[in-house]
């Protein structure tokens, strides 16, 4: 009875350990592809234009609520964490390099994933699933170069930009709460900023958010572009992306992390 036990977990995970090299596979060939029609998106600059509103622009809003948010809650762990042990003349330090460095790309990348992850994963399993992707292969258009590289293209470029724009509305709002909250005037939190700062913190936040932005919108377009199933399959394929995306977000902040903190 153990000895069968055993066969069966050894058989499930091999099923798993080769579930998950086959999608490693198929990622790669998928990313490949991508990268072969990107050229073609300089003559057709309207298309990668309008996605990179989509994905940039009209996630202002959600930004600026968010990064908000994420200022006045660091600070405010700050201030718990330093109590009466710490000067809060040193508070924009440690609340500038955990908005710059981990705080504010992670939330801001998650935060965008569930709406721009999913919103790619959606729109393409529907595309899919109502044959609109076949009918563009049946006219000779390339779908990875007129529905993929667009999307994924503005995802590695727009995230970077609104991470600094995030990362900027945090440190302000949370010089704000400082301020009326805490008594630390602003000449004092921004000297605390400029006290310690270092270049090699923004670099960390732009390439972490730049690696974010790609796995958000790769996530988004493959399982998007592989959906089967109809509706329902619809549905599967949107939570696969997010949760891709959003494991990918989190593994890929250690990995950046150790290599350049």
């Amino acid at each position: 009875m153990s000895i069968r036990i055993l066969d069966d977990v050894a058989q499930s995970f091999g099923a798993q350990a080769r579930g998950a090299l086959e999608q490693v596979g198929a990622s790669s060939i998928f990313f490949w592809r991508l990268v072969r029609a990107s050229p073609g998106l300089i003559p057709r600059h309207h298309v990668f234009t309008e996605q990179l509103m989509r994905i940039g622009v009209m996630s202002l809003p959600l930004i600026i609520l968010i990064s908000v948010f994420v200022g006045l809650i660091t600070v405010w762990q700050a201030k718990y964490f330093f109590q009466d042990m710490i000067p809060f003349s040193i508070l924009g330090t440690a609340v500038s390099k955990a908005i710059l460095t981990d705080i504010g790309p992670v939330l801001t990348a998650l935060v965008i994933t569930g709406r721009i992850g999913a919103m790619l994963a959606a729109e393409l399993g529907t595309m899919r699933v109502t044959e609109q992707m076949d009918a563009l292969v049946v006219l000779s258009l390339d779908p990875y170069l007129y529905l993929l590289a667009p999307r994924v293209l503005s995802g590695f470029i727009m995230m970077p930009v609104l991470g600094i724009f995030a990362s900027f509305l945090a440190i302000v709002s949370a010089q704000i709460l400082a301020t009326l909250a805490l008594d630390v005037s602003p000449a004092m939190f921004y000297n605390g900023v400029r006290y310690l700062f270092d270049i090699q913190d923004v670099l960390v936040m732009l390439t972490k958010t730049l690696v974010f932005g790609g796995m958000m919108a790769l996530a988004g377009c493959y399982h998007g572009f592989f959906t089967y199933g109809g509706a329902v399959g619809v549905g599967r394929a949107t939570n696969r992306a997010v949760v891709a995306a959003s494991v990918g977000i989190l593994v890929s902040n250690l990995i950046v992390a150790m290599l350049m903190l």
